[in-house]
């Protein structure tokens, strides 16, 4: 993880850019222009190909580079799968034409990444609501991800490594997009056991953690406070760990955590290197919000979204698209460079796996 292990053959990796009317393109442009990404990309012997429409990056190049910005790769010497849509697009102005060239990129990467071209795909942001008004009716990238390689078990991590610390913040949600109203309804011992698995595999397999610490928040406030404040973990959450436990013995496994206190940890390992040894190797949160605020107030411009489950890697930067600020030159490439970073550690890791 964040480390300069080197592949003996070059990897590749699929970098879309998202929606074409966002910061897709200028972040892509700005983190292929960071010498340090491009030193530890050269280190781990990975290549970084763009998918996208060429006209629209040389769009977003000439205005950018018109501003007072940070370096820009040029499109002229980066490499580029050109889809050349022939969409209008405006910069900043989201629509039906940029949602279906979202899409056209990201399933154009999967299709290649499943024919053996790439490794691994790292997604800049989309919006869902102009994906489906180009009549594409996803939730999400993961979703379309998971039916395109056929994988029924994923889950959404985010990966944040403190910049005060080197530690590194790993939060998995056991449900994602749906409304708070249905979470516990969805939430079942089948959910969060296949949830558990998926981590635990995940932990080995990409950062090499055998004996890995899991810390489970619990659902209602207090964790249920025996069954006054919400009866989940009464009745069977708490059951559930104490089994896993007992399958798994490698595991170190909390008993549900209250949720308003379970990320108090998290921050002092987060920016106190003494205390680092108090944060778990990775969180289980059961909804978006419980576990997508503290890593949004941690690591704001740090966090990479990750999927897992997945035969392949997959990593996105943890924001939108942010069309208010698109073609302004001033949006950060920080969670885009991070995401590119850890794609590139887990797609050699993984090669380097295989090989034993």
């Amino acid at each position: 993880m964040f480390n300069n292990r080197r592949s003996d053959r070059q990897l590749h990796l699929a970098l879309t850019l998202g929606d074409p009317a966002g910061i897709g393109p200028e972040i892509a442009l700005k983190a292929l222009a960071n010498p340090d990404l491009n030193k530890k990309l050269t280190g781990s012997n990975v290549k970084v190909t763009i998918i996208g429409d060429r006209h629209q990056l040389e769009s977003h190049f000439a205005v950018l580079n018109k501003l007072s910005c940070e370096p820009l790769a040029d499109p002229e010497i980066i490499t580029i799968l050109d889809l050349a849509t022939n969409l209008e697009v405006e910069i900043g102005q989201g629509s039906k034409s940029s949602g279906a060239a979202s899409f056209k990129y990201l399933d154009t990467a999967i299709a290649q990444t499943l024919a053996g071209k790439f490794s691994g795909i790292v997604t800049a942001p989309i919006a869902k609501s102009y994906w489906q008004m180009a009549g594409h009716s996803y939730p999400g990238q993961t979703e379309l991800l998971a039916e395109r390689s056929n994988t029924q078990k994923f889950g959404m991590m985010f990966v944040a490594k403190s910049p005060h610390t080197d530690w590194v913040l790993k939060t998995l949600l056991a449900t994602v997009h749906i409304p708070l109203a249905a979470v516990t309804q969805t939430l079942t011992p089948e959910l969060i056991t296949w949830k558990l698995d998926l981590l635990r595999r995940s932990l080995k397999t990409d950062f090499g953690i055998d004996r890995p610490r899991l810390a489970v928040a619990g659902i209602n406030p207090h964790s249920g406070e025996d069954g006054n404040l919400g009866h989940e973990e009464k009745d069977w959450l708490r059951d559930l760990l104490s089994n896993y436990q007992q399958k798994y013995p490698e595991v170190e496994l909390s008993a549900p955590i209250p949720p308003d206190t379970m990320w108090v940890n998290p921050g002092k390992a987060w920016h106190d290197s003494a205390k680092t040894h108090l944060g778990y190797d990775a969180y289980l949160a059961m909804y978006h919000d419980q576990g997508l605020i503290p890593v949004k107030l941690l690591g704001f411009e740090q966090a990479v979204n990750t999927t897992i489950g997945l035969p392949f890697v997959r990593t996105s930067p943890d924001h939108g698209t942010a069309f208010d600020i698109a073609g302004k030159g001033i949006a950060s490439a920080d969670s885009l460079i991070a995401a590119i970073e850890l794609a590139a550690a887990l797609v050699v890791r993984r090669h380097e796996t295989q090989k034993v």
